[in-house]
């Protein structure tokens, strides 16, 4: 994959380091922007972990190597101009120093975008109070249980279509979509398999 990007990159017009968008390949989400040489490219490929080049302290440094906070790599992909590259990764923590999701912010206004930072909220719930959290205590109740709530649910979802209120085919299709993401934690199945399945489909 970096020999034959690293082939296309006009590096004499970057003067040698590439900027690379750094975007959540779940979410979609930007959450930084870094800069790449040679050498940067080949290893984040090499090991499927980015690493940048520093331009402050000339020199290569992976993302997270003393926070670890790593940024996993899932694709590149150079722009039509042959001088920016985009690189898809599944973030371990938050990516920037100060603690946020992004180095633009937490904020995520896309409506995908939000349910990924849902998911991630579900999945930290495992383990915690039962008694201070409602996921917290699904989970305790077991699979069987929110199966259980998952086709409530959409019993529920079904009876508000039906008698065509809008405001509950709303709620409950909220509550349904909850549910679901909870139940797909407890099966450790990431919402973007599910994603990755319809775009399949239609294609």
């Amino acid at each position: 994959m970096s020999e034959s990007i690293s082939q296309q990159i006009d590096w004499e017009k970057v003067n040698g380091l590439v900027p690379a968008i750094i975007q959540d390949g779940h979410s979609g989400q930007v959450l930084m922007l870094g800069y790449m040489n040679a050498d940067a490219l080949e290893k984040t490929v090499a090991e499927k972990q980015v690493t940048f080049y520093s331009r402050t302290k000339q020199r290569l440094w992976t993302k997270g190597e003393t926070s670890g906070n790593i940024l996993k790599l899932q694709s590149i992909k150079l722009d039509c101009d042959q001088d920016t590259l985009l690189v898809t990764v599944d973030p371990v923590g938050p990516t920037c120093h100060t603690g946020t999701i992004s180095c633009f912010g937490d904020l995520d206004d896309t409506d995908f975008g939000f349910l990924a930072e849902l998911e991630r909220v579900i999945e930290s719930r495992h383990g915690e109070d039962p008694e201070k959290s409602y996921t917290a205590h699904l989970f305790q109740r077991g699979t069987k249980r929110m199966a259980q709530k998952v086709g409530e649910e959409g019993v529920e979802v079904a009876l508000a279509a039906t008698v065509e209120d809008r405001h509950e085919l709303t709620n409950e299709s909220a509550d349904l979509l909850f549910h679901l993401l909870v139940l797909l934690s407890d099966a450790k199945l990431p919402l973007g398999d599910v994603v990755e399945c319809l775009k399949q489909r239609h294609k």
